[in-house]
Order: C-alpha cells, then sequence, then structure tokens
C-alpha cells in the first residue's frame, strides 16, 4: 500500500482562505497543469493498469454523444505528455516514465489514457437546451467514495448527490463557471477529506453513503482542475488523488481538519 501513498502534501487548500471557501476555484498559472506526475505515479499507474484490466465496466463509461469530445481529449492529453520528460514514444506504442509499455489503441481512447496519467479524468457537455452540464465520458479508477455507473448520463446536481454542501444554489454557482470557463484558461481547486481506509480505488453507492467520518488515519485530497477543450467545447474535470498519512501533516495542517472528517 505503501507505493500508492504520498510524502507530502503540496498545498493545503484549509489553510487559506481563498481555497477554504466553497468552491475555492483558482486559476491555473499553467494551463498544462491539470495533468500532473508526481512521487507515487509508479504505484498509482500499476494499480490503474490493474483496474482497467480487471475491471473495466468499472472504471471507463463512454455515451455515444461524447465519442468527438473523448476523442479531442486523447489528443490533448498526448500532446502535453509528448511535451514532457519520461515519456518515449514509438510507432503505436509509449514507454512511461516507470518503465511500463503501453499500446496506444486508436480505438480505445480513454483506456489508453487511464494507463499513461496519474489523473482521472471526466467529459461534461451541455446538450442543447439543458440547463445543466451532464457526464458523458469518464476514466475513473480512484472514486472518493461514489460509482460511476451512478453518474454517468446524469446532471451536475445529481451527480453530486448525496453531498451536503452541494445545494441547489452551489449547483448554480458551479453552473455559471462551467458556462463561463474559457479555452485556455482553466482553473482548479482542491479538497480534503479523512478516511479510515487508504484505498484508492473506493466505489460507493449514494445509497450507502460512508460512515467513517473523522476516526481516519489518512487524508485524501484531489487536486481537481476544469478546462475547456477548444474544438467541442467539452469540460474535463481532472482529478490528481492525493493520500497520506494525517501524522505525515503539519501539527497546523492536522488541528485544521475539522470534526466532521472534512478538512476546508
Amino acid at each position: 500500500m505503501d507505493h500508492v501513498l504520498h510524502q507530502r502534501l503540496p498545498s493545503a487548500p484549509w489553510m487559506a482562505e481563498a481555497t477554504r471557501r466553497l468552491p475555492g476555484l483558482q486559476p491555473l498559472v499553467d494551463k498544462d497543469g491539470w495533468l500532473l506526475r508526481d512521487e507515487a505515479y509508479s504505484g498509482q499507474m500499476a494499480l490503474r493498469d490493474r483496474l482497467v484490466a480487471e475491471r473495466r465496466n468499472d472504471v471507463i463509461a463512454v455515451l455515444p454523444v461524447a465519442e468527438a469530445a473523448v476523442a479531442e481529449l486523447h489528443g490533448e492529453v498526448l500532446r502535453i505528455l509528448r511535451g514532457r520528460d519520461g515519456y518515449r514514444w514509438s510507432e503505436g506504442q509509449c514507454l512511461r516514465p516507470d518503465g511500463v509499455e503501453v499500446d496506444l489503441v486508436p480505438d480505445d481512447p480513454l483506456g489508453t489514457l487511464a494507463r499513461l496519467v496519474q489523473q482521472d479524468l471526466c467529459v461534461l457537455e451541455k446538450p442543447q437546451g439543458a440547463a445543466e452540464h451532464m457526464l458523458t465520458a469518464a476514466v475513473l479508477c480512484f472514486p472518493a467514495s461514489w460509482t460511476l455507473a451512478e453518474k454517468i448520463g446524469r446532471g451536475m446536481l445529481a451527480i453530486h448527490d448525496p453531498v451536503a454542501d452541494y445545494d441547489v444554489e452551489m449547483a448554480r454557482r458551479v453552473q455559471r463557471v462551467f458556462d463561463h470557463l474559457r479555452v485556455g484558461a482553466p482553473i482548479w481547486r482542491q479538497n480534503a477529506m479523512v478516511y479510515v481506509d487508504p484505498d484508492l480505488f473506493q466505489p460507493r453507492s449514494v445509497d450507502a453513503p460512508r460512515q467513517d467520518r473523522a476516526r481516519g488515519s489518512y487524508l485524501r485530497s484531489e487536486r481537481q482542475a476544469l478546462m475547456r477543450l477548444p474544438r467541442t467545447g467539452a469540460v474535463v474535470f481532472s482529478i490528481h488523488s492525493y493520500v497520506l498519512p494525517m501524522a505525515a501533516l503539519s501539527a497546523a495542517q492536522r488541528a485544521g481538519v475539522a470534526d466532521d472528517g472534512h478538512a476546508r
């Protein structure tokens, strides 16, 4: 398990006013910074490989309407990775920074991306005449207490059920963000939650909400970024998951974790 854990948390969102208040969105200075690689890359990628091979239907979903957006996302990720150190490219293959060879399968774009980057990637699109964006495709290897099968094809308010803080007013605020998100101007936020179980793959049904809040020994934090694809206009929601022992936090950081198991 240690190979998927982090040694430190790069930023503690509950320690600064700008990121503590919901939704806590901030501009992403590096426009390609929604894709990160850190010290847990090798361990997390080995887990992603296993999940794609053994539980594909649980971690990848694509609605027919999303095919164009998924193809554009695939091209955008490959463009970014080709400009970064650690990846070696050949005809139809990529040697990852951890030494694993990945086949670049043209007709399986999300399956390919799941095995190249640490981030989970969700595609959200707003049908003509609809009031909100809906989840049309995703690779979700590291769900934090939600299930892809229950959320695919649903709108933002339904996706966040049963998140207490995500009410109708919050849904309106987030939808305005989605509607005004500009190409080339991604934004990010970060959450933090206390968990008993450090496993990254934790799907959970809305009918069985998590009951272990505030008693855990691990902090789970998601660095979430939003960016708009230039051609299809779809919004990509990327999730970089950190898990580390609470003991790895500073005393001030630990003190900021609320009694209900959430850190703001």
